[in-house]
């Protein structure tokens, strides 16, 4: 199944996409409340959408949101081995990397749609996007196993982490972030996906499908899902360590390999891969999955902080 958050009239509802068209939901149910409780939420919303259409439209002509257009949590984590590498200019990865799959908490409030304009952070001149997978949690769950934690996913969706690279460098050097270097875009969508339309595309840690970045229309990056060196069984089970994973919460797998321009800029191939800048258009596509697309907007000014 595949569901879509998209604009009717006033508010967001949900839709069940299907063939090309999207069977929207006779009532304003927003896809957070039917996650939780016994996990059959979204089982019986795409009967009742089949059954009792409130109506149906081309997915081409319904203004999609993203399908969780403030989800109550984004965890970030660092998956790819070569993205880690990448970003080092090739050099060694800290041994921790592989006992820990670490992460960040990003904004809830900057939730992007698919298709929605997205902004440079003010006072950057380094804007970034990142290529990632991400899990969206159904049931909720506390000191999982990773056996188990798996099961606690109601679908999967693509990702893009928008990054102010040079915000990003400036703060980390103070031991502490990121923050405003990830804290203006993120985007998800098209749709949420349900794990059973992706189980014959099960591979290793993840699953076989390829992943890619178009900017203006030329490849700038990507690689495989199933590269991940994480799984989301261990990223969700290390999360729920001492503490619950909720309904809605989002679990980014981080950047694919070259999913980044930052990967580019630091193996020496910053002329050749700028940075994103104003008009540009970005696409990055999850293959079975779908795509995000967006132009770049310009930023607004900065604020002093002190006169």
């Amino acid at each position: 199944m595949r569901f879509c958050t998209y604009r009717r009239g006033d508010a967001d509802v949900v839709g069940l996409v299907e063939d090309g068209t999207v069977l929207g939901l006779p009532d304003a149910t927003g896809l957070l409340e039917l996650l939780g409780g016994d996990g059959g939420g979204l089982a019986r919303a795409a009967e009742r959408a089949r059954r009792e259409p409130a109506e149906r439209r081309p997915v081409d002509e319904v203004e999609l949101r993203a399908p969780l257009p403030v989800p109550p949590s984004i965890r970030d984590f660092l998956a790819f081995e070569e993205h880690r590498r990448n970003a080092r200019g090739g050099g060694e990865v800290d041994p921790d990397w592989y006992e820990l799959p670490i992460f960040y908490f990003s904004n809830p409030a900057a939730v992007h749609g698919p298709r929605d304009e997205v902004a440079i952070a003010p006072g950057s001149a380094e804007w970034d996007y990142e290529l990632e997978f991400a899990a969206v949690i159904g049931t909720a769950g506390r000191d999982l196993r990773p056996d188990e934690a798996e099961a606690h996913i109601a679908g999967y969706t693509v990702l893009c982490d928008f990054s102010a690279r040079d915000l990003q460098r400036r703060e980390m050097r103070q031991g502490l972030g990121p923050a405003k270097g990830k804290d203006s875009a993120t985007s998800l969508g098209p749709w949420l996906v349900t794990p059973d339309e992706l189980a014959p595309y099960r591979s290793r840690q993840s699953f076989a499908l390829d992943m890619e970045v178009e900017v203006n229309g030329r490849r700038y990056g990507g690689g495989r899902l199933d590269d991940l060196y994480w799984s989301f069984g261990e990223m969700i089970a290390y999360a729920s360590r001492g503490t619950e994973v909720r309904p809605g919460d989002v679990f980014g797998s981080g950047t694919v390999g070259t999913g980044c321009i930052l990967e580019h800029a630091a193996l020496g191939r910053g002329a050749e891969f700028p940075y994103l800048a104003q008009g540009d258009e970005v696409v990055l596509r999850v293959e079975n999955v779908g795509e995000l697309r967006h132009r770049i907007a310009a930023a607004t000014p900065t604020i002093p902080l002190r006169p």
